[in-house]
């Protein structure tokens, strides 16, 4: 926005609107009749030309009767015949903007630190109802963290965490909260909710990984200047890492489950093509030339794999430097000296890919650069899952899927990714296809629907059926395939098993 000031004018009162999304298809839902995530960029101005953290900024919000609110500003409260209105403290533009708020009609905290809380507004009244047990793993969650940093970036932490299914989903790290969106069950139906779980220890770690330790072409002094994104290996790749680690360590997962993603991460890179072509670090460009629109052949363009294949990068670290120091040294040497600096301090500390290589060298001395730079732009090779074998893992299919797997499905449909190469949803459309399945070769691509499997309508469970015949046939398996007005019938001759 550009205006003319008046001269002679000490302050500008400027009055706008903001509209929230009502369908999924407009954006993200931020508000409902019982809950809203409200989020400061959306409803604040800045003047240009000045560093955000050198602006001062006191913000006021005024919530419905009967609701409540928490964020990482500390606030001064006063109910009033239309509801209450938080004062809260003056801050600076940037923190103002990195202290979102979660507020709504059912809410509860727990604390678990003396740093840390966990607020958690839901839907249903009924969706809060978490056991001692449940709590206390967040708890351990904190713990282990801090034990592994060695330092907080905080002086107070806020989980804010919504279960529901009508805001928007969402996973954002803050420097002291984090925006968390989970469907309903997530406590209350526990032994269901596991492939949700990873949300937390994943987020919380940015506190250290991203927020306050930042790639140097990452930062920025306001937020018009454009980020570049060659560290999110880090960034995301190690508090990937980190975040499977720290549920298994908490007991938010059991160790079993963390295995079996483990497993999956691992088989997704084993059936994926998009190694033969493209470097893992250009995946770092991905959220600037895609912004998460989907995509049809994501195992052939590939995505955001900063994430896993970072995930699995890490791992050889780990692996590599338990190795070379006689298991003396491991990857959590390089938090604590990567991360655990300045206790307390929630500004940003920046780093190059070099100040990487540096504080790993500082542990165990290695060609860590070359080694870095080998994983980051090689093509053409198998995924890198050395780190997990030198581990003493080993990745392993069979016939029957794990209960992590099994549980995952009911999020995104029937998966047949490592046999026919084929996701379908609940409506029974193709929501992926793998590059160079039997699938593909059948030319069933995304946007295509399975309307019948050897004969009958089609369900995940006939299509299952149908692999395992199969196995012990010669023939073919049968689909009858939509795509837009066309039918067309498809045998797939496969016979390797499910």
């Amino acid at each position: 926005f550009h205006v003319d000031v008046p001269a002679g004018a000490k302050a500008l009162d400027v009055e706008f609107q903001f509209l929230s999304a009502t369908k999924a298809d407009q954006g993200r839902i931020v508000a409902t009749p019982t809950m809203i995530s409200l989020q400061p960029n959306s409803v604040s101005l800045y003047p240009a030309g000045y560093y955000t953290r050198q602006i001062p900024v006191q913000m006021n919000v005024k919530f419905p009767a009967g609701w409540t609110a928490a964020g990482a500003i500390p606030s001064r409260v006063t109910q009033g015949a239309g509801g209450a209105t938080y004062a809260y403290q003056q801050a600076n533009y940037e923190v103002l903007v990195d202290s979102p708020i979660l507020a709504g009609r059912y809410g509860k905290t727990w604390a678990l630190s003396p740093r840390v809380n966990l607020n958690v507004f839901a839907d249903d009244p009924k969706e809060l109802a978490a056991t001692p047990e449940q709590i206390a793993a967040h708890q351990r969650l904190v713990d282990q963290s801090v034990k592994l940093f060695g330092a907080q970036h905080y002086d107070k932490y806020e989980f804010l965490l919504s279960i529901t299914d009508q805001l928007g989903s969402i996973g954002l790290e803050h420097h002291r909260s984090s925006e968390n969106g989970v469907n309903p069950g997530y406590f209350i139906d526990w032994e269901n909710s596991v492939t949700r779980r990873n949300l937390l220890p994943h987020e919380f770690t940015h506190s250290w990984d991203g927020k306050f330790r930042r790639g140097a072409d990452l930062w920025t002094p306001d937020f018009r200047t454009p980020m570049r994104d060659s560290l999110l290996w880090v960034y995301e790749g190690q508090t990937q890492f980190w975040g499977y680690v720290l549920q298994a360590r908490s007991g938010i997962v059991s160790k079993q489950d963390t295995l079996d993603a483990y497993a999956g991460i691992l088989a997704s890179y084993d059936a994926s093509k998009g190694r033969q072509w493209r470097p893992l670090v250009d995946t770092t460009n991905d959220p600037i030339i895609s912004a998460r629109r989907p995509k049809g052949w994501s195992s052939w363009q590939r995505s955001e794999d900063y994430y896993n294949e970072g995930l699995m990068v890490w791992m050889e670290v780990d692996a590599m430097l338990r190795q070379k120091s006689g298991g003396t040294k491991s990857i959590d040497d390089f938090a604590r000296a990567f991360f655990g600096l300045k206790d307390g301090d929630y500004g940003e500390v920046t780093y190059t890919f070099a100040d990487v290589a540096a504080t790993l060298n500082g542990i165990v001395p290695y060609d860590w650069a070359g080694f870095l730079t080998q994983r980051l732009t090689e093509t053409g090779k198998p995924a890198p899952i050395g780190g997990f074998a030198a581990n003493g893992y080993k990745l392993v299919y069979t016939d029957a899927p794990t209960g992590y797997f099994t549980k995952g499905e009911k999020t995104r449909g029937t998966d047949t990714s490592y046999s026919l190469g084929l996701v379908v949803n609940k409506d029974a459309a193709v929501t992926s296809t793998i590059w160079g399945s039997p699938a593909f070769d059948a030319k069933i691509d995304v946007g295509s629907t399975i309307v019948g499997v050897g004969g009958e309508a089609y369900t995940g469970d006939r299509l299952k059926a149908a692999i395992v015949a199969a196995k012990g046939s010669k023939e073919p398996i049968r689909l009858l395939v939509k795509n837009g007005d066309r039918l067309r019938d498809v045998a797939i001759d496969y016979h390797g098993g499910p």
